[in-house]
């Protein structure tokens, strides 16, 4: 069943904006009488049968909704430098949002090649994997902020910075998470936090950790952390 994305649904009849109009009648050339699928990103799903295939307003018409009450037991959010290659970072977004994060914030810190995004085109990179995975929830996207703003965010979870340095003395992530708990990671730029960076965070109460053995992207790392959270719980 083809999918859609209506965030503003509220009735048992609703019109597809202009874009999702278009996407359905003249690119998957659905008919009147089709069924379909349609996700608000808030927790429910409305199975819906198509009853005006106008390709710039589509009607359907809601058969049947299924809610999830709740995201899971825990809150998840990460926090990543968005990296030069727009590519890349797009890859994170569509994975991490399939894993099922609950909030990403982008930010900037010292040693960041990318100062500047553009939250439209990254919002509808979300969007697209929210309808490719059919989850019931879709993730935060928070504006573009500062690495100081960040770290001084009131957070009640715990909090973790991944970095490269003293690779021998950090623990890992799944030896210091305790699996339930509401959780905040932070992975920064092709070029690391700087260790002022870290030392900053640490006074806040972010703990050092590590993701693997191996030196990772930054977009790797970002998907990693959210793989393993995802795991542990």
């Amino acid at each position: 069943m083809h999918i859609f994305y209506t965030p503003d649904i509220d009735t048992d009849f609703y019109i597809l904006s202009e874009e999702e109009s278009k996407h359905c009648v003249k690119v998957l050339r659905m008919n009147v009488g089709e069924n379909v699928l349609l996700i608000d990103g808030k927790g429910k799903h409305y199975t819906s049968e198509i009853i005006d295939n106008h390709p710039k307003r589509c009607s359907v018409k809601v058969t049947d909704v299924v809610e999830k009450q709740n995201r899971k037991g825990y809150n998840f959010q990460i926090a990543i430098a968005p990296t030069k290659n727009n590519v890349r970072f797009e890859t994170f977004l569509e994975k991490i949002t399939e894993i099922g994060v609950d909030e990403i914030i982008p930010f900037v810190s010292r040693f960041s090649e990318r100062k500047s995004i553009k939250p439209e085109r990254l919002e509808k990179v979300i969007i697209a994997a929210t309808k490719q995975s059919k989850a019931f929830f879709k993730p935060k996207f928070h504006n573009l902020t500062r690495f100081t703003e960040l770290i001084n965010t009131d957070f009640k979870g715990e909090k973790y910075i991944a970095h490269c340095y003293d690779a021998d003395t950090k623990k890992y992530i799944k030896e210091v998470y305790e699996s339930g708990k509401d959780v905040l990671i932070l992975i920064g730029p092709e070029g690391d936090f700087s260790k002022e960076e870290i030392q900053r965070a640490v006074t806040k109460g972010f703990v050092e950790v590590s993701l693997s053995d191996a030196r990772l992207r930054t977009e790797t790392a970002g998907i990693v952390a959210g793989v393993i959270i995802d795991f542990m719980n």
